[in-house]
């Protein structure tokens, strides 16, 4: 198991510096991580760095509220992939899900994947504030609207991710679709409990953190 390849290596606050993206970007080619998150100002800038790596440029979409409209989280991709981003991260319409508009929450999860045209597309449940039947649900509608991953958290709610949440999803989505665990893993053995619930990908901020206690542990 190649523990760097599932990691999202992660900055996305709003005070984040030209320095500080730099600083990520340079982790990831070092550690060959899966890819960097990054808010959208970012991505040309962080595409023109990584060309001569594989490590892609995640962006979110819709974030962190998932309240936008569908066309603008539509054209929101098509910007993101059009200046260089690898993957997209959106988030769901977690008062949609709530209210039960069921077709509302799907439509807006195809909407996205259409305008991705087969770009990587995760879908952020937003875990924190469902219910285990709304999580399933949830993660339902992501896979009947095509999406490639369910993704627990933003990391800008009320909490990120928890193995329990990542085991459900894992157990609702099957084996084929990818899981992704943000916000929660701190260390390699968080990363490593979360692995082993199911999950494909782990978003953080704490990439580096993470391999260096790989490394000292020295079993990968």
């Amino acid at each position: 198991m190649k523990l760097n390849k599932y990691i999202d290596h992660t900055l996305l606050k709003p005070e984040a510096s030209e320095e500080q993206i730099l600083k990520l970007i340079e982790e990831a080619k070092v550690y060959d991580f899966a890819s960097i998150c990054v808010n959208p100002t970012w991505i040309e800038f962080a595409a023109e760095q990584l060309k001569d790596s594989d490590v892609k440029v995640c962006v979110p979409i819709g974030f962190p509220l998932g309240a936008n409209t569908s066309d603008v989280k539509a054209f929101e991709t098509q910007d993101a992939i059009q200046k260089g981003a690898g993957e997209v991260d959106m988030v769901i319409n977690v008062g949609a899900l709530k209210s039960k508009d069921y077709d509302l929450v799907e439509r807006d999860i195809r909407a996205v994947v259409e305008a991705a045209n087969s770009t990587l597309v995760k879908v952020i449940l937003e875990t924190c504030l469902l219910t285990d039947e709304e999580k399933v649900k949830a993660c339902q509608l992501a896979q009947k609207a095509g999406a490639d991953f369910v993704k627990t958290s933003t990391g800008f709610s009320t909490g990120g991710a928890t193995v329990a949440d990542v085991a459900l999803m894992r157990k609702t989505v099957g084996p084929d679709m990818g899981v992704k665990a943000s916000g929660g893993a701190r260390s390699y053995e968080d990363a490593l409990a979360f692995i082993e619930a199911g999950a494909t990908r782990i978003g953080t901020s704490a990439g580096v953190a993470i391999m260096k206690g790989e490394e000292a542990s020295g079993d990968y």
